[in-house]
């Protein structure tokens, strides 16, 4: 049994990441803002950071912040590194690494802090989330006709097969870049939405519209898919199913 601390281990990602090592009877412990006993703001640092990771057997960092994100992985690596920590595994995104975005740029910031660390490393980059794609068409159907970016798809993968992997790859031994983890379909958005709409009982129309910028250039080169790792077998009407019921 390894003792290993999730960092956002309440949120999206976390509680799951949580529940898989938990069920394979680690002890785990939980970083997160509002979880005592190690409540506390990773972009702010401090003796709480050093104090969770102690004595660990490794770190699976899944805190996602918009603003700070590298702050926060920087203090995390910082704490890791006094402790000597053996192993840091890192949730990352498919795209990272051609995606003109802040936040993705900031992932890939941490990519790099993470290798040059000098600690056992694992940085897992994965297609969107279910969850995350569901959010987005929540937003873009609050009017009554939908927009669309045009010609752009997606591959979400479920959050639990995500964990899973993770989970996997935190009691393993540090295997630098792990190969991509993809969801089971490249789907058009249009097609998402399509299946949101009817599991969700709506009716909007559907339009595509072309953007301008180099962002939207790269989803439409499909940047952001992982069509040769497609391992993800939980597809969006499943989830969609599981989650309007039906």
């Amino acid at each position: 049994m390894s003792t290993i601390l999730v960092t956002g281990g309440t949120g999206m990602l976390g509680r799951p990441v949580c529940d898989a090592l938990r069920g394979d009877g680690h002890e785990v412990r939980v970083l997160s803002r509002h979880s005592p006993p190690y409540a506390v703001d990773l972009r702010e640092g401090g003796p709480l950071v050093d104090s969770a990771v102690d004595g660990v057997d490794a770190v699976v960092h899944c805190t996602n912040i918009l603003r700070g994100d590298a702050r926060a992985a920087g203090n995390l690596i910082e704490a890791a590194q006094r402790a000597g920590v053996p192993h840091l595994v890192y949730i990352s995104i498919v795209g990272v690494d051609r995606m003109p975005y802040a936040h993705l740029k900031a992932k890939y910031v941490i990519e790099r802090l993470i290798e040059r660390s000098g600690l056992g490393w694992t940085v897992l980059r994965a297609t969107q989330f279910h969850d995350l794609v569901l959010q987005l068409l929540e937003g873009l159907a609050k009017p009554p006709v939908m927009l669309l970016p045009k010609g752009v798809s997606l591959q979400p993968v479920e959050k639990t097969e995500a964990a899973a992997r993770l989970a996997e790859l935190a009691t393993g031994p540090p295997v630098g870049r792990a190969e991509d983890l993809g969801g089971p379909e490249i789907r058009r958005l249009t097609d998402l939405a399509d299946a949101y709409l009817t599991a969700a009982g709506k009716e909007r129309r559907l339009i595509e519209l072309p953007l301008p910028g180099r962002l939207y250039r790269g989803f439409r080169n499909g940047d952001q898919l992982a069509p040769d790792r497609a391992l993800g077998r939980v597809t969006f009407e499943e989830f969609l199913a599981q989650r309007f019921g039906g």
